[in-house]
């Protein structure tokens, strides 16, 4: 793996840290080394399938933020989105949009640790590995995690996200 323990933590994931501790989460924040721009080059820095990685894409739905966690393996259907929670329109937002909802950058969001709750969509591809890497609200911040705790942490709504053939 190529990751290191986090010296001084940066305040985005202190929030985060502080949010999986309220929840009960034990396992730990760490920090990769190289940027993770991709699922892929994700999945490269911490020797794992690239389904595991659990991105964490904010969209707007009728002007309000969605958090979707989803694999890594596909593509988020925004229509298919829209029907599961009844919204008119799905889309993905600007990076301020994201910033204002999550407080964190994108590609650093995630599932925890914003200024209040965000609805959440929780893959159920993800289900298929014990263990997941999700953000940890900083670009080079990724902690491990599963389905199950996602969908508790979160309040999330499990639904197969991706895009279908």
């Amino acid at each position: 793996m190529n990751i290191r323990e986090i010296e001084q933590m940066h305040p985005n994931g202190q929030r985060v840290r502080a949010a999986l501790d309220a929840a009960g989460v034990p396992g730990r924040i760490v920090e990769t080394l190289e940027p993770s721009p991709t699922a892929a080059t994700a999945a490269a820095q911490l020797d794992i399938e690239v389904g595991q990685v659990a991105n964490s894409l904010v969209f707007e739905a009728d002007g309000e933020p969605l958090l979707v966690l989803t694999s890594g393996q596909h593509k988020a259907d925004t229509h298919r989105l829209a029907d599961f929670i009844g919204a008119e329109r799905v889309h993905r937002p600007n990076a301020d949009f994201v910033r204002e909802h999550t407080s964190q950058p994108i590609g650093g969001v995630a599932p925890v640790g914003h200024p209040r709750p965000l609805r959440t969509i929780v893959d159920t591809q993800l289900a298929a590995w014990p263990v997941v890497w999700a953000a940890g609200g900083h670009p080079h911040y990724v902690f491990p995690t599963s389905f199950d705790e996602l969908l508790r942490i979160t309040n999330g709504e499990p639904f197969d996200v991706g895009v279908k053939p």
